[in-house]
């Protein structure tokens, strides 16, 4: 790092030291407790300090599977874009006003996640439903291991509540789609301008004074794939270049998903393949519950869940699966 001068380079660097500095540390935890060990076991004969070295060679052999089990983690296989910055897309699925409603509990759900995180929303392109909540709202979350902890969101999330719209206090089914993609910082992903139809128009909304009144909003719409990708914010500039890097992320994780079908099922996460129609969670409003059906998870503090303060109790042990998984592929030799 001290020789680089290029500050990409040195960026880059840095992340790579982040990154190898817990292995370096847990390997020399491993080998101090290894060498102990071995002294300990020399020490063993001596009648005197019999019992002074089995009570200390036991406290050892409880720690060493521990440590060798995080090496192991730490070593194992892992997504490359654990630490990216990612792009988040929340869409009303079936449900009609009630899907929006909940489109917008959802994005809310992680907003705050975010700020607790101290990572940085900035939304990208909306689009209001007629009784509140989103038809589609697409933002892009900044900050370190963005991607790591939310990549296991994307899929179909089931909402069972009464709506504020009942009248005879029916328990409604409404579902809404989620898509967690990486942000490709440092992959070259060649985009040619011949294969770009830029189309830009008037944004709208639900009305006010933020309803655009010139055609700033822009749609830019890839060739070869049909990818279509909107921004909607007030500066024309600005909404062209968010637009190509949401561009850049949905082509970019369209090669992940290729590369992730041509891989074996062993090697597939246990927690599911990211499916965008996957139903992979219900939030049970008169009951108070969440359920993920992944892992078969079922908790009872909804409100936390939503609210965003106890997100983690569900990404957690999402997690620790994976990670279980990929132990697993590991020892197995996948």
């Amino acid at each position: 790092m001290g020789a680089a001068t290029d500050g990409s380079e040195i960026v880059k660097l840095s992340k790579e030291h982040a990154e190898l500095r817990p292995v370096a540390e847990a390997v020399e935890r491993l080998a101090k407790l290894l060498a102990e060990r071995a002294e300990l076991e020399e020490m063993a004969g001596d009648p005197d300090m019999a019992a002074m070295v089995a009570d200390e060679k036991a406290a050892l052999d409880e720690k060493l599977p521990v440590l060798e089990r995080e090496l192991a983690l730490m070593l194992a296989p892992k997504d490359k874009d654990e630490n990216a910055s990612a792009i988040l897309e929340v869409r009303a699925g079936t449900g009609g006003d009630e899907a929006a409603l909940f489109a917008g509990d959802l994005f809310r759900m992680y907003q705050r996640y975010a700020q607790n995180q101290g990572w940085r929303v900035e939304v990208d392109s909306v689009s209001e439903g007629e009784m509140g909540g989103y038809k589609e709202i697409i933002a892009s979350i900044t900050g370190d291991g963005v991607f790591g902890r939310l990549k296991f969101e994307s899929g179909v999330h089931r909402v069972q509540r009464v709506p504020e719209t009942e009248a005879q206090g029916r328990i409604h089914t409404s579902a809404a789609t989620v898509a967690v993609l990486p942000e490709a910082e440092d992959v070259e992903i060649e985009i040619k301008e011949s294969d770009l139809r830029i189309d830009t128009y008037r944004s709208s909304g639900a009305g006010g004074q933020h309803v655009n009144k010139t055609d700033s909003a822009v749609r830019i719409t890839h060739l070869p794939t049909g990818v279509v990708v909107t921004s909607s914010e007030k500066s024309q500039h600005q909404n062209r270049a968010k637009a190509m890097k949401n561009l850049k992320a949905r082509l970019y994780d369209m090669q992940r998903q290729a590369l992730d079908d041509a891989r074996s099922d062993a090697r597939k996460s246990q927690v599911g393949s990211g499916d965008r129609s996957e139903r992979i969670r219900t939030y049970n409003f008169p009951q108070g519950r969440v359920t993920d059906h992944r892992i078969n998870l079922t908790l009872y503090n909804l409100a936390k869940v939503i609210e965003g303060e106890a997100l983690d109790d569900v990404i957690n042990p999402l997690i620790a699966e994976d990670q279980a998984a990929r132990l697993a592929s590991l020892e197995d030799g996948v």
